[in-house]
C-alpha cells in the first residue's frame, strides 16, 4: 500500500514538471520579447531536469542544468544584447516569416507523428525497476555504442550554431557578407 502512496506521488510531481515544461516551452514561443523567451526556456529546462531526476537520471539532470540552463542560456543572453534586438529589422518581410515559420511546425508536427507512431512504450512495474537505469557507465556505454551517429551529428550542429554566431557577429553595419 505504502508503494502505491509513493507511485501516486510521484505522478503527480511528474504531472506538475510536465505542465511547466508545456508552459515554459510555449511561453518561449509566444512570447514577443526576447528576455522573455530566454527565461522561459531556462523554466523549461530546470523543469526537464527535475523529470530527469524521476526518471533516476541524476547524471542528465545536473548535465542538463549545468550545459543548458547555465552556458547555453548565458551565450543566447549575451546573443540578444549584442543584436540589440530593440531595433525593427526589415530584411524579411512579415508574411514570408509567417509562411517559414508554419512549414518548420508542420514538418516538425509531421515528424513527431511519424515518430509515435511506431514508439512502443513498455508498461512500468516498481518491481523492475533498476536503481543502475540513469547512472554515468551506462549512458557513457549506450552513447558511444547505440547512438555514436546522433551523438557525432549534434556535435556537428553545435559547430555549424557556433560559426552562423560568429559570422552573424562579425557582420558590419548595413553590409551583407554571406
Amino acid at each position: 500500500m505504502e508503494i502505491l502512496k509513493n507511485i501516486a506521488m510521484v505522478e503527480w510531481v511528474y504531472y506538475f514538471f510536465a505542465a511547466l515544461a508545456i508552459s515554459g516551452a510555449l511561453g518561449t514561443i509566444l512570447s514577443k520579447k526576447p528576455m522573455h523567451s530566454v527565461i522561459a526556456l531556462i523554466i523549461t529546462f530546470f523543469s526537464l531536469s527535475g523529470i530527469y531526476v524521476l526518471l533516476n537520471a541524476q547524471f542528465l539532470a545536473v548535465v542538463n542544468i549545468i550545459v543548458y540552463a547555465g552556458a547555453i542560456m548565458v551565450l543566447f543572453l549575451f546573443v540578444i544584447m549584442f543584436l540589440n534586438l530593440r531595433q525593427e529589422s526589415n530584411e524579411l518581410s512579415n508574411t514570408s516569416m509567417v509562411v517559414a515559420s508554419t512549414v518548420s511546425g508542420l514538418l516538425l508536427a509531421l515528424m513527431l507523428v511519424a515518430v509515435f507512431r511506431k514508439a512502443y512504450i513498455d508498461p512500468i512495474s516498481p518491481a523492475l525497476f533498476s536503481s543502475e537505469t540513469g547512472m554515468i557507465e551506462r549512458l557513457g556505454n549506450l552513447l558511444y555504442t547505440h547512438y555514436m551517429l546522433p551523438f557525432e551529428l549534434v556535435s556537428v550542429l553545435f559547430l555549424v550554431a557556433i560559426s552562423g554566431a560568429i559570422l552573424i557577429g562579425k557582420r558590419e553595419k548595413g553590409g551583407r557578407h554571406f
